[in-house]
């Protein structure tokens, strides 16, 4: 007779989720508000784990759980959950991403009318019975411009929201296709054409080192005066402490954040100050969104564990035991080559090709293309993975095509990654040395090679004398060292490119001292993991 899957849920949650288990043939364990020592003593008979916010899933508590296969996160944040040791310990986290989205794109519209009334500060003068009417002079949303960063998943909901009240709606996404906007109707812009246009701006987009203080104090002054700021994303997206001073000067005449940059917020340079609005990060609170999420977490895991099915798998990717040997080093490659295009492109992109040659056109292609997506989306998101990459480059519209010539080139076995972009396509190449380790070999058409590896540089010039040891001198300067220096040029005294690899992070300051050097057309600060 076989055994049945056993789950725990170890937070409170919905309790069809149990029910879910259990008709899908798992037995079910709800147990919560246990301490760390309990839950370790108890989490080695159980196959899942089911959780939510509240149970903290530590490299200890997995050391302990020696039978467990999967844990599911009913929501999307996973914090609390140590993936690296989940994955050494070859156990499959999985989350619900798209199970609040309704909820948190509600919570922005209500922050626009809360922001676009007064309407906190007017109920708080009211029960103090002061009544005061001719005190709060609000603004209409209808004909207004909306400013989205960000028009994914929960963005596109608020868009359609804004839509229906008759807003002008103009968005912000490296991701947004026009044919997708267009299906939105939402106008496609550049981000200083939001920031000049937009009476609202609301925040649709993960944390990622390029969204990171996207409200700087920069951006922010260069924005409408009278805007009004919203943020239901993540804590870290906007600077704070510039955001109190634009509100105090009068610039930004409302600002609205569900999210801090760290919570809880138990202080903020922003508590006090007239004009804003803040909330304890409840976007996805509401009753519907916890059932939706629970019930999501329940099918999922109960899937896995019965079935094989994997989804929304934050750390494995989608395959058979008896590919992932071979497939390994050139998903890899594959990754590497997303990412620098990812991070060197910065036009809209509508579509992204991905050309294997020789011994690699003889493989399976659906993983190494989902590598190549999600490096290339990862530097826009950080929960992008090789799962979850397809589907979200097909929601944004991003056409992904597959070509394979089985006869060798240059190469033995080469894989090649071209983006069509405004200025035309452009494309990334690389091969595996001995059949194992990825080497880049071609970049925009010029020929290099170089290990893509920790910091690096990419700088573009013209090929002249002297200016190997102008950079050199300035980054010696500022005490970076140099670990690898990879060359290539069109031709002699023409375009070339420089590939270094450096033993830290470039800080901003250098790599505009970089730029500013005799002869430089582009300088850009790369990261592989």
């Amino acid at each position: 007779m076989t055994t049945k899957p056993k789950v725990l849920i170890s937070d409170k949650m919905d309790p069809n989720a149990a029910r879910i288990f259990e008709a899908r043939g798992c037995d079910v364990d709800v147990i919560t508000g246990e301490t760390p020592e309990q839950l370790i003593a108890r989490i080695g008979e159980y196959d899942g784990l089911a959780i939510r916010s509240s149970t903290k899933v530590t490299k200890e508590i997995l050391a302990a759980a020696k039978n467990l296969k999967v844990i599911g996160r009913a929501g999307i944040g996973v914090d609390n959950v140590d993936i690296p040791a989940a994955s050494a310990q070859g156990v499959v986290v999985m989350n619900t991403p798209f199970g609040n989205s309704i909820t948190t794109a509600e919570h922005a519209i209500a922050m626009i009318f809360a922001l676009a009334r007064q309407i906190p500060e007017a109920n708080a003068q009211t029960q103090q019975g002061l009544w005061p009417k001719n005190g709060f002079m609000g603004v209409e949303v209808t004909g207004k411009t909306l400013g989205l960063i960000g028009a994914g998943n929960i963005g596109s909901i608020v868009a359609s929201r804004a839509l229906g009240l008759k807003m002008k709606v103009v968005a912000f996404d490296p991701f947004l296709t026009p044919e997708r906007a267009v299906e939105m109707g939402v106008e496609k812009v550049e981000l200083d054409q939001l920031l000049e246009r937009a009476d609202f701006i609301t925040l649709h987009t993960p944390l990622t080192d390029q969204t990171r203080n996207i409200l700087s104090r920069e951006n922010l002054a260069k924005t409408k005066q009278g805007v009004r700021i919203i943020n239901c994303a993540r804590g870290g997206l906007v600077d704070e402490a510039a955001l109190k001073d634009m509100l105090d000067s009068g610039h930004v005449a409302g600002a609205a954040l569900d999210v801090f940059q760290t919570e809880p917020a138990k202080e903020s340079p922003l508590f006090g100050t007239k004009n804003f609005i803040c909330t304890p990060h409840l976007g996805a609170s509401t009753t519907e969104a916890q059932v939706n999420v629970a019930l999501q977490v329940a099918e999922q895991l109960a899937d896995y564990l019965v079935n094989g099915g994997v989804t929304n798998a934050l750390n494995m990717p989608s395959l058979s035991a008896e590919e992932a040997p071979k497939l390994k080093p050139y998903m890899k490659l594959a990754e590497m080559l997303g990412s620098m295009v990812g991070q060197l492109t910065r036009d809209s992109i509508p579509r992204i090709s991905i050309h294997t040659e020789g011994a690699a056109a003889e493989l399976n292609m659906k993983p190494m293309v989902a590598a190549v997506l999600a490096g290339f989306m990862r530097v826009q998101s950080d929960t992008v993975n090789m799962v979850n990459a397809p589907y979200l480059a097909k929601e944004r519209g991003l056409e992904v095509r597959e070509v394979k010539t089985e006869r060798e080139g240059d190469y033995h076995t080469l894989i090649r990654v071209s983006v069509k972009t405004e200025a035309g396509e452009r494309s990334v190449a690389g091969t595996l040395f001995n059949n194992s380790e990825p080497r880049l070999v071609e970049m925009f058409g010029i020929k290099v090679e170089a290990e893509l590896a920790g910091h690096m540089m990419y700088i573009v010039n013209e090929d002249a004398p002297g200016f190997i040891g102008r950079i050199g001198t300035l980054l010696g300067e500022n005490g970076i060292n140099i670990g690898t220096f990879n060359l290539g040029r069109r031709e002699a005294g023409g375009e070339a490119v420089l590939l270094l690899s450096v033993d830290t992070e470039v800080p901003e300051t250098v790599l505009k001292a970089a730029c500013a050097l005799p002869g430089v057309k582009m300088v850009k600060a790369l990261k592989f993991a």
